[in-house]
């Protein structure tokens, strides 16, 4: 009886370990990286969330989520780019309230009427729809953009609010769109497969009455394997007030960054891909 007791134990223990908020990158999605190595703990905030994005019971990205700020650090995902449909339904992150709730993103509505979340519960631990609601001059920015995806469940999996930032509507729609959308596409031309991380840095402005942190800069940063001898990379930064994106080497993007987060320095990807 002590024996099966026992394996129910590990049994549920074993479960959680493969939730979607999970302990480490590396063991539970790290395909999203190069040479499966995230980035490293200069990144790391002061209380971290890992998630491996999960939705219908498959995983698209990972997001190293920041719980204080309420604002993801970085999402890292392959770029896929193909026509499709923009998906309109928002979701939040279940077991960022605890582990007991659903593996799987879900709508506010599901966890409120369903699992008897209340609305306080899940808007303390994490941004909820509520904060994005009556921006000036700010929209919802995606790290991982859903123009990066070529089917329809890879692109609603971007849709979840801790891929989200407060990000400057006009940067949003102008310098980082053209970025996202044909930069990407000309430098991607000859790549097999592309490693692409996209973050924020953490500003001094908040929306949502201080709940929800609005982020200084935007980055993005491409690993690119075109063949077994082959392989490049690119970055870029933003100011999140202004409409300009500016083109850096991998190497130049991680210096910025080590003096931005002021812990130490950053490495984005495996040492394979060129700083220069």
């Amino acid at each position: 009886m002590l024996g099966l007791l026992l394996l129910q134990v590990l049994a549920s223990c074993l479960w959680l370990g493969h939730s979607e908020v999970v302990k480490s990158f590396e063991t539970s999605c790290p395909q999203f990286f190069f040479r499966e190595i995230p980035p490293n703990e200069a990144l790391e905030p002061q209380k971290p969330a890992w998630i491996c994005q999960r939705y219908k019971n498959q995983y698209y990205f990972a997001t190293l989520y920041d719980r204080k700020m309420r604002i993801p650090v970085y999402s890292a995902y392959i770029y896929q780019p193909g026509p499709g449909k923009r998906p309109k339904t928002w979701l939040v992150e279940p077991q960022l309230i605890g582990p007991t709730y659903p593996k799987t993103m879900e709508k506010e509505w599901t966890l409120l009427n369903q699992y008897n979340v209340t609305l306080e519960k899940l808007s303390q631990s994490q941004a909820i729809l509520h904060d994005y609601k009556n921006l000036t001059g700010l929209n919802r920015g995606h790290l991982n953009p859903n123009g990066h995806h070529d089917d329809y469940s890879s692109r609603v999996a971007t849709f979840t609010l801790t891929n989200i930032v407060p990000q400057d509507e006009k940067l949003n729609g102008g310098a980082w769109n053209n970025y996202e959308q044909q930069t990407m596409i000309r430098r991607t031309q000859d790549c097999k497969t592309t490693y692409v991380i996209v973050g924020a840095v953490p500003g001094n402005n908040y929306i949502a009455k201080g709940r929800v942190n609005k982020p200084s800069h935007l980055w993005s940063a491409a690993c690119c394997v075109v063949d077994k001898n082959y392989i490049k990379a690119w970055a870029v930064i933003a100011e999140n007030d202004r409409n300009q994106v500016q083109l850096l080497t991998l190497g130049e993007l991680e210096d910025t960054l080590t003096e931005l987060y002021g812990r130490g320095q950053v490495s984005l990807f495996d040492s394979d891909c060129p700083r220069e």
